[in-house]
């Protein structure tokens, strides 16, 4: 492990192929609608970080496997303390969207 290992982000890739993987898990998009709107990973659900608190009914199960994600990964971090704090218990911040390589919906 390098000096350095801590500051790396998720690599989104990995990320969407786990959530694709995990039967019941849900994508978060933690983005701006427009931004969410401009483009998004397929299967996404958008809830800005900005209204987290306040999405009470994300999911009734807060054992729900939880696949977050932004822009560049620094509002989906904050997004997985503000979930946590909500109760959810499996909650992972997969980093962001501008390093994502696969295909956007419209």
């Amino acid at each position: 492990m390098g000096l350095f290992d801590g500051w790396k982000m998720p690599d989104i890739g990995q990320g969407v192929e786990e959530f694709r993987a995990t039967p019941g898990a849900v994508l978060l998009d933690v983005r701006s609608r427009q931004e969410f709107q401009e483009g998004h990973i397929p299967g996404s659900q958008n809830i800005p970080l900005s209204s987290l608190e306040e999405a009470a009914g994300l999911t009734e199960n807060k054992e729900t496997p939880l696949f977050v994600y932004c822009y560049s990964g620094a509002r989906s971090g904050q997004a997985v303390h503000v979930l946590r704090r909500m109760g959810y218990v499996n909650v992972k911040n997969i980093g962001g969207i501008a390093t994502w390589t696969g295909a956007v919906e419209r």
